[in-house]
């Protein structure tokens, strides 16, 4: 089994057209959507839920207000001001409650407190699916409003995807990665065959791709580097590309500047699905470069 994981050093490059794209052109693929703080393959696949779970990745305090003696000790140890008086009380005995939104499950305040009436709970922080579209299984997640870890959340979909191409004996699984550098990315590439690392043609482009890529080569995972509507800026591509070079990483391609882009998504497609125009046809070279070099093709895609 291969996994490919299309991943960037930050938002709007374009990685999530990119795995569209490719989940049609592979047809056989399971996908994965891994930016599950944003996520958004949904609004190409249009999936069909078929199994709904709930994620439980944290803890919350919860205060018991018949043991709170309100000595306020849980309050001044609580470095993240989750420890509120109850409701109006300005009384400095008053018993205590936890704002769950703040809270960041560590501990202390149970620690400290002097008559145990702090507990940890776990909690639900989103839900994770298992979904079937046109082009086959698409594992995907929400996290909830102000939910953190998203890093076991990816891991956790990521494991799922795994189980799902297994049943369905299907040898390919498509990722789309988080953004950035932080947990969720690593996440999203810890054990993959191949990154396609999608960049923009500017000069935060170039700063978030380094970064991007010394993650990969910290992971001993190879990646490929594609230049999302490269001709807005023809001097810094050549720039990204001379940069691949030097540093033994793949150039998977270039893709234009295309307004059927827009068009597709509107549409809830594809940009391969919509049109043959210069976007579609790049990104097609694109993907046959990238299944050729994980050894999952034997005839290129026209």
């Amino acid at each position: 089994m291969k996994e490919i994981v299309v991943a960037s050093g930050k938002g709007g490059t374009g990685k999530t057209s990119f795995v569209g794209c490719f989940a049609a052109l592979a047809g056989d693929a399971v996908v994965a959507d891994c930016d599950v703080d944003a996520p958004d393959l949904h609004l190409l696949l249009s999936p069909a839920v078929r199994r709904t779970e709930d994620f439980s990745g944290g803890e919350c305090a919860f205060v018991d207000a018949d043991a709170c003696t309100g000595c306020g000790k849980c309050e001044e140890a609580c470095r993240f001001e989750a420890i509120l008086t109850a409701s109006a009380a300005t009384d400095p005995g008053a018993v205590r409650v936890v704002d769950p939104l703040s809270c960041e499950g560590c501990g202390v305040c149970a620690q400290v407190c002097p008559v145990s009436a702090i507990e940890l709970r776990s909690v639900v922080n989103g839900q994770w699916f298992v979904s079937e579209t046109r082009f086959g299984p698409l594992v995907h997640a929400r996290l909830g409003i102000a939910e953190s870890n998203s890093g076991k959340l990816v891991a956790l979909v990521r494991e799922q995807a795994r189980s799902v191409a297994e049943e369905a004996e299907r040898d390919l699984i498509l990722v789309d990665g988080s953004p950035g550098i932080g947990c969720p990315v690593i996440a999203s590439l810890t054990g993959a065959d191949l990154a396609l690392l999608v960049t923009e043609p500017t000069r935060s482009g170039i700063h978030d791709l380094t970064r991007v890529a010394e993650l990969c080569d910290g992971l001993g995972l190879p990646c490929a580097v594609c230049v999302n509507r490269w001709d807005l800026n023809p001097e810094i591509t050549d720039e990204v590309e001379a940069w691949c070079q030097d540093r033994g990483h793949m150039t998977a391609g270039r893709v234009p500047y295309d307004e059927t882009v827009t068009g597709a998504q509107i549409e809830g497609l594809s940009v391969v699905e919509h049109s043959n125009g210069p976007a579609a046809s790049a990104i097609i070279e694109v993907w046959n470069r990238v299944a050729k070099s994980v050894g999952i093709a034997d005839e290129e895609v026209g």
